[in-house]
């Protein structure tokens, strides 16, 4: 009953002027979840739409661009994610000043806007900037948001809040990749592509009803936080970041094709290798995120970007659909949290949870410029003609393995090198 007066007490439209202090932090109650169902269904119009690329990038290189090579195609999925992340560096401090409406409102326009546009589009170039530039920087208006409101209101429970949120991006994938495959043959790619549109508008309009911010700064943040680069552990974990991103999602977007290349799977089954990926995602998102709030979360991250990088390296000798399969399963569920466990991290990072939103557009940032350039390098490096794939998952293996580097130097940074301690 404590924490619904608590949460009840924060409906007010204009958000009070007062320091973010743990103290007060909801963690719990009506209102405080209501933004977990919001960020969830932001989550699910944002990376769900990025993580359903991959099925994009099957059907584009047999048909609407099979002139264009993989390496090319790929550039608009990554595009897509480089701006979802980098326009966090001017969303963050937008949120930080209260525009959160505002924000959502762009953000809704612009990804429906490009996925209309997606559909009428039969050139490369009207590709690229409808489904990456115009969508990519929708979903940068409301990616941030999605993650800083729901800081603000939890502190015990924040991983897991976070990580019931971040799920909404793998079930959006689930859902946005079954809409696709089973509507596109029936109907056509534009008819298919306008009503994942129109999905896109209902689910975000409901954000605009039970969304609100708790709190807001007294005076105006900068549009970067500098500084924040001269503190070791925050430096090296965003550079931690860019290199996961790098690699994290070569798998997403390449699996497909290597169903149909390597193991001999049928275009059905291949084209569903996206949707186990992302279905195992859902699960990846929430166990770690639960323990992340018991152990800490960059205890929890650690040990999954190790395993992730032993199993991009385990990728290679797979041949058979049971052997991907797996993979794809335990891929999907240790990637999960690549996504899910960063955004409760940087509030730790972070003495202040006013300036939560700027210092976390500024690690997207980076984070968005490693997805920019991995996924196009692995799409340089295989040849999905010959199906080659071995140095594009040579490459996969070694960035997550050097994000594996740097994320345990922030935590010896942060608390040294005991095991035991909440990190």
């Amino acid at each position: 009953m404590r924490d619904i007066v608590q949460s009840e007490s924060v409906k007010d439209t204009t958000p009070r002027e007062r320091n973010a202090s743990t103290s007060d932090v909801p963690d719990g109650g009506l209102v405080a979840w209501l933004q977990v169902a919001g960020s969830f269904s932001l989550f699910f119009n944002s990376w769900g739409i990025v993580n359903t690329f991959g099925a994009f990038q099957t059907y584009y290189e047999v048909g609407l661009l099979s002139n264009i090579s993989p390496s090319a195609i790929s550039w608009i999925g990554s595009l897509q994610g480089f701006l979802l992340l980098l326009f966090g560096v001017l969303t963050g401090p937008v949120f930080d000043m209260g525009y959160l409406h505002t924000l959502l409102a762009i953000g809704t326009f612009l990804i429906v806007f490009g996925l209309m546009m997606t559909s009428l589009s039969t050139q490369y170039y009207q590709v690229l900037l409808a489904q990456g530039v115009c969508m990519g920087l929708g979903s940068g208006c409301i990616f941030v948001p999605s993650v800083a409101i729901v800081a603000t209101y939890f502190n015990r429970k924040r991983s897991y809040a976070i990580g019931i949120a971040a799920s909404g991006s793998s079930i959006g994938a689930v859902v946005y990749t079954a809409v696709f495959h089973q509507l596109q043959p029936r109907i056509g790619f534009g008819w298919a592509t306008r009503v994942m549109g129109f999905l896109a508008l209902g689910t975000l309009s409901i954000c605009f009803a039970i969304m609100r911010i708790r709190v807001q700064p007294r005076q105006r943040r900068q549009l970067l936080e500098l500084s924040a680069f001269k503190e070791p552990p925050y430096a090296l974990f965003t550079a931690g970041l860019f290199l996961a991103f790098a690699g994290l999602y070569i798998p997403f977007f390449y699996i497909s094709s290597y169903a149909g290349g390597k193991t001999g799977a049928n275009s059905e089954l291949a084209f569903y290798f996206v949707s186990i990926l992302n279905a195992s995602s859902v699960i990846g998102r929430l166990i770690p995120n639960f323990y992340a709030d018991k152990i800490g979360p960059l205890n929890m991250l650690l040990p999954c970007i190790v395993i992730c990088s032993i199993l991009a390296f385990c990728w290679i000798p797979i041949h058979n659909v049971g052997g991907l399969a797996a993979f794809a399963v335990l891929y999907g569920f240790f990637s999960g949290s690549i996504v899910s466990l960063p955004p409760s991290i940087i509030p730790t990072l972070s003495p202040d949870l006013n300036r939560v939103g700027t210092r976390m557009g500024m690690v997207f940032a980076f984070a968005g410029l490693g997805l920019l350039i991995g996924t196009p390098i692995a799409g340089a490096l295989l040849n999905v003609h010959d199906h080659y794939y071995v140095k594009a998952q040579i490459f996969c293996g070694a960035v997550v393995s050097g994000s594996v580097v740097l994320m345990t130097l922030a935590r010896t940074h942060k608390v040294g090198i005991a095991l035991r301690v909440k990190a």
